[in-house]
């Protein structure tokens, strides 16, 4: 029975480090940070610890001997890349020195009596650099903060009942095997904290880049702007002046005032469209909702209206089906990505003999398609594969972001997908959505 006992309690804690193991592996694909594979690769040494400590198989000892070494290297490792703060903390005045040094000998005090009760040398290391973490980077150790309160908690207690000593009196099995268990659990919660934090900061990151690339976008915007205010103004110059006409050769009408007034006014909502497409282009948001595709593309086309007359493409938007199809998300970000793509699609239409743009728009009962067309020379095949990659670009001057920010948008924010086809004339840009019920 007793040995029943000690299988089964070995192999509850084999399946904890496992299910850690894994759990931390596959964090580590989504991140790539070191720190996620370092403690996988520790507690792949540390179980190969534990199964020839157990005694349950015939390993020779040095097996052991290697695995505790090469865990504790591990931990080592692990613990610095996941360190938050600075090591050496910044001292001021003999008390800050007094203080930090008082603190310093907790750490080193409970470090040790953590060793004490469950003499493993890898969890102790990785204890005492993350307490020191805590102590000296109070303000910045959220996920560290997690991890060293429950070890700190569980050894104040265990140290005030005295119970390693009530442990090994009542003849329970191995008090390391309570450590795997705890430290496995305990770091489950604390890496859950730090990707959640490192999931906010790419986040924030992305948003930083797309308002960037919108910015980078702004001269050229607001000489699209100038172009199309440039006619308005010139029209309310000349009816301003065929007023003023009128009014001095005392032949001004009711009807003629009325129909100038008429005129003025539509050049002046004319204007006030083209600010709010402007504004709303650059508006960072997130907000999302059912909006209409062919707002968006023509909110688009009619601030590129201008540069792509001045580069003489003749450019046009074609709905295969229902004008009126809708799509969940943000608006102006769908109004980016077609900027971005109708703008690198005007780039490489420089030196073409008749350039021409066409967006075409498709749907089925389940999805919308928006193909970007082009008669362009397209993309070279060997960089086809990477053109969706962070600054990577063709281009003299580009900024290698504004295919990268397209297809994040695409499939963060839509839940679609974002498709480039070489045809025999020129480049399709495929944006495939799922259609607004």
């Amino acid at each position: 029975m007793d040995n029943l006992n000690t299988i089964l309690l070995y192999g509850i804690t084999f399946g904890i480090v496992i299910m850690t193991i894994v759990y931390t592996f596959i964090r580590y694909i989504y991140s790539k940070e070191i720190f996620y594979i370092s403690y996988c690769l520790m507690q792949v040494f540390s179980l190969s610890y534990i199964v020839t400590y157990s005694s349950l198989f015939d390993i020779p000892h040095f097996v052991e001997q290697i695995s505790l070494l090469l865990a504790t290297l591990l931990a080592l490792v692990f613990a610095i890349n996941f360190y938050e703060g600075r090591f050496i903390p910044k001292v001021a005045n003999y008390k800050e020195l007094i203080i930090n040094t008082l603190l310093l000998n907790v750490v080193i005090l409970t470090a040790f009596y953590h060793y004490v009760l469950f003499e493993y040398l890898p969890f102790t290391i990785i204890y005492a650099i993350l307490f020191i973490s805590v102590i000296f980077n109070i303000k910045n150790v959220g996920p560290t903060l997690i991890y060293t309160i429950g070890w700190s908690f569980l050894c104040f207690t265990l140290f005030v009942f005295d119970f390693k000593d009530f442990y090994e009196q009542e003849g329970f099995l191995d008090i390391v095997l309570l450590a795997f268990a705890i430290e496995a659990i305990l770091f489950t919660f604390s890496v859950s904290h730090r990707y959640n934090r490192l999931e906010q900061k790419n986040e924030n990151f992305e948003n930083m880049l797309l308002q960037q690339s919108k910015m980078a976008k702004s001269g050229e915007m607001l000489a699209n702007i100038a172009h199309q205010f440039r006619q308005p103004l010139n029209n309310l110059s000349y009816i301003l002046i065929n007023l003023k006409t009128k009014f001095e050769k005392q032949k001004l009408t009711e009807e003629y005032f009325y129909k100038k007034y008429s005129q003025a006014k539509e050049q002046l909502e004319f204007l006030s469209h083209t600010v709010e497409e402007f504004k709303e282009f650059y508006t960072p948001s997130k907000q999302k909702e059912e909006f209409l595709v062919k707002e968006a593309i023509s909110n688009t086309l009619s601030i590129l209206s201008e540069e792509l007359k001045k580069r003489n493409i003749k450019y046009k938007l074609n709905f295969l089906k229902d004008e009126n199809i809708k799509i969940f998300g943000s608006k102006n970000e769908l109004s980016q990505v077609i900027l971005s793509l109708v703008s690198n699609a005007s780039d490489a239409l420089k030196d073409i003999e008749n350039p021409f743009i066409e967006i075409e728009v498709d749907s089925t009962a389940a999805d919308v398609i928006i193909n970007i067309k082009d008669n362009g020379k397209g993309i070279n095949k060997k960089f086809q594969e990477k053109i969706f990659d962070p600054y990577f670009t063709t281009k003299d001057e580009g900024t290698g972001l504004g295919l990268y920010l397209s297809k994040l948008i695409i499939e963060k924010s839509f839940n679609g997908k974002i498709e480039y086809k070489k045809q025999k004339e020129g480049s399709i840009f495929s944006l495939l959505f799922e259609k607004a019920i």
